[in-house]
């Protein structure tokens, strides 16, 4: 499903994030995403190829940037959420609430250590 927009498992993660959260700072991303600053960097880089995000540095401390999610990016996860919703439910529907928590924090583990 996420091939079909062209995105990566982060890079969906990533793009969800400021879908939901508004605006964030590069580190706040890497640490909701669960990968390193620099691979939230290279995301975000072709994020901004694709116009889904743009990136602006902090007024003060040019260190800093900010991530925000755009008008593309915004279509995008309105179109492909809810599909991608609708996806994870029906895989999961033959587990009791208490495997899927299980399945859900197993997941989380094997993407964050393998960094997709």
């Amino acid at each position: 499903m996420l091939s079909g927009y062209r995105l990566s498992w982060t890079s969906f993660s990533i793009l969800y994030d400021l879908w939901v959260s508004g605006p964030l700072e590069t580190r706040e991303l890497a640490k909701l995403t669960a990968v390193s600053k620099a691979t939230v960097s290279n995301i975000t880089n072709t994020l901004e190829r694709k116009e889904f995000c743009s990136r602006e540095r902090d007024t003060e401390d040019k260190r800093i940037s900010y991530v925000s999610i755009t008008e593309n990016g915004r279509k995008v996860m309105e179109e492909l959420y809810p599909k991608f919703h609708q996806g994870e439910a029906e895989i999961v529907r033959s587990l009791d609430p208490e495997e899927q928590k299980q399945m859900s924090a197993l997941l989380r583990r094997v993407i964050r250590d393998n960094q997709f």
